[in-house]
């Protein structure tokens, strides 16, 4: 049996990202707020926030995030330790399977969150608009997809069990 070529081996959410990336230049911020050096707050734990608050479980969060239970819950540990509020509260087994509540303090890290990063992007967007035309949307193409392709290649060859370095 002959293998696979390059284009029935891509996604389709792969293709999506391909596209998006040979469009022309655009404008985007991935924003990280840092309270001293123990705590902070980025794009990734604000996520994991609003799935938590949208499917009310960790490990469902983490599974539409594709972060391992671990990952999640470790991320989801750290918030609730470097503030003197926790961010969510957990209840065990039950019926129901158990489940995670997000706090009043975490709705309002969310809002803040998402407040100052729609501000930086509104102002990212009127002050860098007018270089845009000097990125050569060409350059960084090739490194990007074989990023993506290689991490996606990854990813599909994982064993169950197996562990990665960084679980050593």
């Amino acid at each position: 049996m002959r293998g696979l070529n390059y284009q029935e081996r891509i996604s389709d959410e792969d293709r999506a990202n391909i596209a998006r990336m040979i469009e022309s230049p655009r404008l985007d911020i991935r924003l990280r707020i840092d309270f001293g050096p123990a705590a902070s707050v980025g794009p990734g734990k604000v996520a994991l926030l609003e799935h938590i608050d949208r499917v009310g479980s960790l490990s469902q969060a983490a599974r539409e995030l594709g972060l391992s239970y671990r990952r999640a819950w470790q991320l989801l540990d750290d918030l609730n330790h470097s503030f003197t509020e926790p961010v969510a509260s957990a209840s065990v087994g039950g019926v129901g399977g158990g489940g995670v509540q997000l706090t009043a303090f975490a709705q309002e890290l969310i809002t803040a969150y998402r407040d100052v990063e729609r501000a930086a992007l509104e102002e990212t967007r009127t002050r860098f608009t007018a270089l845009l035309k000097e990125v050569q949307p060409e350059k960084g193409l090739k490194s990007r997809l074989r990023r993506l392709l290689t991490r996606r290649a990854a990813k599909s060859h994982k064993t169950p069990g197996a562990r990665s370095r960084s679980a050593l």
